[in-house]
């Protein structure tokens, strides 16, 4: 008797879909927080619970993966895209409890561009997820990405410039610098998405 595979389970990339639209959520949870006029203990709230929502999203890949015979593409790779997608949601959260908790009452004005490279990472990974089962036009995502990575990365630089200028006293330099390298750390994982994407891409064309 011929052994015979049963079909791929799809629904793998309903599941990485549902991931990256948390990220939108979590994005947008953010740059309310740094905008300054909403109840931050209300948004670091909403942010935890959508930080626990992605959790539990992460989770359900990983119960998926060990549970079906035939994958859609390589187990690592599920794993490895699952865990990069959940650590993007675990630095915004990051950010925004920093914020709360360092009660800062301003942040440095190119933080604001860190938020707005998040969004768009963000927007771009909600789009790119649903065309993993096609496998096409996922070039422009990961090159657009990273080209978002570097400007990040300029900002980035910016800020911390204009932190140790010496016009902020030193423990308010500390409180900055940990809320900004957290905004770093999602913006470098959203690219590390975006690498992962693109081996997979490569692997199964």
């Amino acid at each position: 008797m011929a052994f015979r595979f049963r079909p791929v389970d799809a629904s793998f990339y309903d599941l990485f879909a549902e991931s990256a639209q948390h990220l939108v959520k979590g994005a947008a949870l953010l740059a309310e927080m740094l905008g300054g006029e909403g109840d931050r203990k209300a948004i670091a709230e909403q942010m935890r619970a959508a930080e626990h929502a992605a959790d539990e999203t992460t989770h359900a890949i990983v119960r998926r993966v060990n549970s079906t015979f035939v994958t859609p593409f390589d187990r690592e790779d599920i794993y490895a895209l699952a865990s990069a997608l959940d650590d993007v949601m675990d630095d915004m959260e990051e950010a925004v409890d920093l914020i709360l908790l360092y009660d800062v009452e301003s942040l440095p004005a190119e933080a604001s561009s860190q938020v707005e490279v998040l969004q768009r990472c963000a927007d771009l990974t909600a789009a790119a997820m649903p065309r993993l089962q096609a496998m096409k036009g996922l070039d422009e995502y990961w090159i657009e990405v990273n080209r978002l990575e570097n400007t990040g990365d300029k900002s980035h630089r910016r800020i911390l410039a204009s932190m140790f200028d010496g016009k902020l006293d030193a423990l308010e330099v500390i409180k900055l610098k940990d809320i900004v390298e957290a905004l770093e750390g999602a913006i470098d994982a959203f690219e590390t998405v975006a690498n992962i994407v693109e081996q997979i891409a490569v692997k199964e064309s």
